[in-house]
């Protein structure tokens, strides 16, 4: 795996969407450290969220993805030269019980974001957050980048729409921007308690059974978030140097499990013998998905540093200790 240039990133002007989730607060930890001054769009507030603590080394805008006029003034006012675009609505279910929300965000709130830097003459590197949930379902796996984009459910289709309008905006203005297709992020910091690993860890650790919302045969990519933060950054150091400017790249560790086998792994690591309950309940998902990342490997000289079990038991750590620092802080 190639080293952060740290000089590269030092008093560099970065704005990053989707700051307070699992991702961006990774990513702008580690810019914040490499000394970026790093501009964030915040919607709401997230007081548990692992960006709280560096709200005093950003810059926060006020905001949402659908409102263009405030991309526009972030962007120029602060003088941005590399966006990391991770703002989305990212929940299946959400997507699924409200799509018209989640294709506003996701779809709307791209093309918006890209027309605010194609009017910027200083943008130099935009990277896009699409997904694997891109590509839709296949017969042949795993995906690669030559994959077609034939999302069917509201949240795959959001990606693969967002994903296709990106490449657009490349072939057509020649925009410098790259599309990031990761599997299901996991590590300290998700508060999404219906995902299922922050969920089975709490369920496990309150002595209750963990849930699977399908019948546990669904096949996933997990990919641990600080090879995520370590894989963005070297693609958007990459494309300063013109390497990777209007590709797309898978990022996995092309580990293949199935939602059982995941929950097995947590239960070993926690050493549990509570056995999950298996409802059989999700609907509009595809069943199996993962990842080639040979080609980021081969252009990008990127490798992931954490197995799964390592960025399982890093997750499950963090885990028991912040639920239990909340159940002492509930008591007082």
């Amino acid at each position: 795996m190639g080293e952060v240039n740290e000089s590269f990133w030092r008093d560099r002007a970065v704005f990053v969407t989707g700051g307070t989730g699992l991702l961006g607060s990774a990513l702008v930890q580690a810019l914040v450290a490499h000394g970026a001054n790093v501009v964030a769009l915040v919607r709401d507030d997230v007081p548990k969220s692992l960006f709280e603590p560096l709200r005093s080394q950003v810059t926060v805008v006020r905001g949402q993805l659908e409102d263009y006029d405030t991309l526009v003034r972030a962007v120029n006012e602060y003088e941005v030269d590399t966006v990391f675009h991770l703002g989305a609505q990212t929940l299946v279910s959400v997507a699924n019980r409200g799509p018209l929300a989640t294709f506003e965000v996701n779809v709307r709130g791209t093309y918006n974001l890209l027309e605010a830097c194609r009017v910027s003459p200083l943008i130099k590197a935009v990277v896009v957050a699409s997904s694997d949930k891109a590509y839709g379902g296949h017969d042949v796996l795993p995906y690669d980048e030559t994959t077609p984009l034939i999302g069917r459910h509201p949240y795959d289709v959001s990606k693969s729409c967002a994903d296709l309008i990106t490449q657009a905006y490349h072939h057509t203005y020649g925009m410098p921007v790259s599309i990031t297709r990761c599997g299901n992020l996991y590590g300290p910091g998700d508060f999404n308690w219906n995902r299922i690993i922050p969920g089975t860890v709490r369920s496990l650790l309150r002595g209750e059974r963990p849930i699977i919302r399908s019948d546990g045969s669904y096949i996933r990519d997990y990919f641990f978030v600080e090879d995520g933060v370590q894989a963005y950054l070297e693609l958007a150091t990459s494309m300063h140097a013109g390497v990777g400017v209007g590709e797309a790249f898978n990022f996995s560790n092309e580990l293949q499990v199935t939602v059982l086998q995941l929950v097995e792994r947590i239960r070993a690591v926690m050493q549990s013998s509570l056995e999950p309950l298996v409802k059989n309940e999700a609907r509009g998902e595809i069943l199996h998905q993962y990842l080639d990342a040979s080609k980021a490997r081969g252009i990008l000289q990127w490798t992931p540093k954490y197995t799964l079990d390592e960025g399982l038991k890093i997750t499950i750590d963090w885990y028991v200790k912040f639920l239990s620092d909340t159940s002492h802080e509930a008591r007082r």
